[in-house]
């Protein structure tokens, strides 16, 4: 379903992934080597133990395969498949050693993934058949953007900028910096590509009038009550209707229905990424298949 998005990822998700297990594994799974027989093969479910909504399976299988390419991984549900407590999500099967090494590293990535997706699927289902557009933010977890921002996609949003290479966004301080929002976008205008759009963060009329006259492309109402968007977005589809207009900034669960009806084309919620619980799964080992004896 969205496996396929990771793959131009896929090297630097595999360097990713080394880089922490070594930080979990360090010099080796003591506790699991001094416990458990070299070569004793089992059999381990993941399981989740609360509803939610999957999201990293090809993840925590990359993990498993990393820490030792025998290990068979079998998906038991669909990546973005709503679930209930209590599913199978995936059974592998090979070393102990190997499995009770790679579980915590995979059940991180999975156990949040799945939290991001759970909680995007909510604030969709919030927005329901509104022609609105819900997006991410780039406040992820740093080592985490592609991962976090693949998760809230599998939940069924969309993400905003990916850094800050490709799109300019002339926030507050920008425009302080700058000395107003026409100088920014001038200046900004003369140095981009013609292909790459601008967008403006606006907190007044006042402002959305200069961003209008300056020309962006896009217009964030950042804080806005409802009343101060309904206006903004009759001012601004009078003036210039190719305009795409955003809305951020106390947005959660309980608002995000008004804010859609104010007729704005994006919605952009941080808390996708950054204040989301993550869904509790589990791995538990579920049959022994032999092995030397200790």
């Amino acid at each position: 379903m969205h496996e396929h998005e990771l793959g131009s990822y896929n090297e630097a998700l595999r360097q990713q992934i080394r880089s922490w297990l070594a930080e979990d594994v360090g010099s080796g799974d003591i506790t699991t080597e001094t416990t458990i027989a070299p070569g004793h093969q089992s059999t381990a479910i993941i399981h989740v133990k609360e509803d939610g909504i999957i999201a990293g399976l090809p993840v925590a299988e990359l993990v498993f395969h990393i820490v030792d390419p025998e290990l068979q991984f079998r998906r038991c549900v669909l990546e973005g498949e709503a679930v209930n407590k209590g599913t199978v999500l995936a059974e592998v099967e090979g070393s102990t050693h190997s499995l009770l090494t790679g579980e915590r590293l995979a059940l991180n990535l999975l156990q949040r993934m799945s939290g991001i997706a759970t909680r995007t699927r909510q604030y969709k289902a919030k927005v329901g058949e509104r022609p609105v557009r819900l997006v991410d933010t780039r406040k992820t977890t740093p080592g985490h953007r592609v991962l976090e921002k693949y998760a809230v996609r599998v939940g069924g949003g969309a993400n905003h900028r990916f850094g800050l290479y490709d799109a300019v966004m002339i926030k507050d301080n920008h425009i302080k910096g700058a000395g107003g929002i026409r100088q920014a976008v001038e200046a900004s205008r003369a140095r981009i590509p013609h292909t790459m759009k601008i967008e403006v963060e606006t907190e007044s009329i006042a402002q959305i009038e200069e961003a209008l006259e300056a020309g962006a492309d896009i217009i964030m109402l950042d804080n806005m009550s409802n009343e101060h968007m309904r206006e903004a977005v009759q001012l601004i589809r009078g003036r210039a209707p190719h305009v795409v207009i955003e809305a951020s900034g106390g947005v959660n669960l309980e608002t995000i229905g008004g804010i859609a009806d104010c007729g704005v084309d994006v919605i952009s919620v941080g808390a996708l990424t950054y204040s989301f619980p993550s869904l509790d799964i589990s791995l538990d080992l579920n049959g022994k298949k032999g092995g030397a004896e200790q």
